[in-house]
């Protein structure tokens, strides 16, 4: 990782942060491998597959690849994943949605895989943060080269996300390549150059701390720095933290905020801001577009544990096969937020029923041993709009939602209804949408026997 400024503790002290933020980490992730991304469940179209020899490596790195059969033979779109510290590229496919999302959407997904002790990426050293000057971006940009040559991919359509070390290095990638990377989705992370070190201890408390401060320019002036001379188009940026972060500090968030609007040349005032949860703020700068300029979510107390979500990197890069609505598919809320109601204040919706049949569900759940996530699709198979909707399902005994997205649900176990937010209330005919949740369980993770939406019995598929 990155930067200890102006140290002058001794190497033995200057590594004892980091095996404290490893410690961390080690806790923080293990809620986030089995909550992150729920939207879909395991593939099995394809499988993880490690590729060598794929060019300049200068680090080490070891890069693994996912090809769904639903790629095109060219033209396919390629997602970095970059893991956490501690993790790998095999941990990361495996708990997370990409490699879903992917069979669902025909793209490509890296995943590199650091091999240093800790298993933290390089985000610190001049090399690191310098257009073709060693170190691990280099490597990961061989895997995009690979990929892109083997596969007849888009390199048009190259995209990178991350977790922690993994945001981290997000920042990093587009600070570096911004001719290589379009767009990026980092969640708990810091800006382009603020772990900078000269020492090789790969650590800055000041950073992490979140004491670091500068100007939007400044800020700017570190990723056009990166890379000088280059005067092409900038990559799109979405940026998550929690209020509750101790281990990489909440006001990182809004220094990488002022990084990247400065970046990309859009005003520091929001052109929108709006909640989507209870817990979430988000605000949408330069643009009010599902792949806005900068996008940014604020996610109330909640730590370094915020699960990095596949439909977020989707979102933002365009991934996804539908255009998003206003208010993103974009991420789930950390795991330890409860599901919430709407405000009393707040008036029902006025519903149209569909009429009998006329509606279908697909339930899928991925499942650890304690947990699972569901994804939930509800598609309008009738012939007239249903404006406004509540599905109701009754959870298997010992199933207990703890948060969900795209949707309110109450009560948290029983027969549970789950209610529109305002921006996916509509469903034309033949429309669908996609909701979820994260629940807890005791064994029995077995779907519910049943759906309605507006009172009306839907089919399963």
């Amino acid at each position: 990782m990155s930067a200890l400024q102006g140290s002058t503790a001794p190497p033995t002290r200057r590594r004892k942060p980091l095996r404290t933020l490893l410690t961390v980490l080690a806790g923080a992730v293990a809620p986030l491998l089995a909550a992150l991304l729920a939207l879909a469940g395991p593939a099995t179209a394809a499988q993880l597959t490690e590729v060598t020899g794929f060019g300049p490596n200068p680090s080490g790195l070891r890069m693994y690849e996912y090809v769904p059969a639903s790629a095109p033979a060219s033209g396919a779109p390629v997602l970095v994943a970059v893991h956490y510290c501690t993790g790998t590229g095999p941990a990361f496919f495996s708990g997370t949605e990409f490699a879903s999302l992917a069979d669902r959407y025909g793209f490509i997904v890296v995943y590199p895989s650091a091999t240093r002790s800790g298993g933290c990426f390089d985000v610190s050293s001049p090399q690191a943060l310098t257009h073709d000057g060693g170190s691990d971006p280099v490597g990961i940009v061989s895997m995009v080269r690979s990929a892109v040559q083997r596969h007849a991919a888009d390199a048009g359509r190259v995209y990178v996300t991350g977790a922690s070390s993994g945001a981290m290095m997000t920042n990093v990638l587009l600070g570096d390549y911004p001719d290589v990377f379009k767009a990026g989705a980092a969640f708990m992370g810091v800006p382009f150059g603020c772990f900078a070190t000269t020492d090789g201890s790969g650590w800055n408390s000041a950073c992490a701390n979140g004491t670091v401060s500068r100007t939007p320019a400044q800020w700017g002036d570190l990723v056009r720095g990166a890379y000088p001379g280059y005067t092409g188009p900038r990559p799109r940026m979405q940026v998550w933290h929690g209020t509750e972060d101790t281990t990489l500090h909440y006001p990182n968030f809004a220094e990488e905020i002022k990084q990247w609007t400065d970046v990309l040349g859009v005003g520091q005032t929001p052109v929108l801001t709006d909640h989507p949860q209870s817990t979430w703020t988000r605000t949408r700068y330069g643009a009010n577009a599902t792949q806005a300029p900068v996008e940014a979510i604020s996610v109330q107390g909640a730590g370094h544990t915020l699960p990095a979500t596949g439909m977020a990197a989707a979102a933002i890069a365009g991934l996804d096969a539908t255009s998003g609505p206003s208010a993103p598919p974009t991420s789930t809320p950390p795991t330890s937020t409860p599901p919430t109601t709407p405000p009393a204040s707040t008036p029902p919706p006025t519903t149209t029923p569909p009429t009998a049949g006329a509606c279908s569900v697909s339930y899928t759940t991925s499942a650890w041993n304690t947990g699972f996530t569901a994804a939930v699709t509800i598609t309008n198979t009738g012939t007239a709009a249903v404006n406004g909707w509540t599905l109701t399902f009754t959870l298997p005994t010992g199933q207990a939602i703890t948060s969900g997205w795209n949707a309110t649900y109450a009560p948290s176990t029983g027969t549970v209804s789950a209610r529109n937010l305002a921006y996916n209330a509509a469903l034309a005919p033949g429309a669908s949408t996609s909701i979820g949740f994260q629940a807890n369980h005791t064994g029995d993770t077995t779907r519910p026997a049943g759906f309605t939406l507006n009172g009306t019995s839907c089919s399963i598929s």
